[in-house]
């Protein structure tokens, strides 16, 4: 019996995926059977981004202050 490959996905593919999902325009479940993963990958890619996206704009501070 052959095993089946991990696949990986880079940064651009989980990027795209992710801001399809935030947009809202299609459900999670949609999104999933287009780009053929599990619903949950794409949940866990959602909450990283969302998680990380204050680093975007403030360079690490966490306090809120300018």
């Amino acid at each position: 019996m052959t095993k089946r490959r991990r696949r990986k996905f880079g940064a651009e593919f989980k990027a795209k995926v992710v801001l399809e999902a935030l947009k809202e325009r299609s459900t999670v479940v949609e999104l999933a059977r287009k780009y053929e993963l599990h619903p949950t990958q794409i949940n866990t890619w959602k909450k990283e981004a969302v998680a990380n996206l204050a680093a975007v704009f403030g360079g690490g501070k966490e306090d809120g202050s300018p």
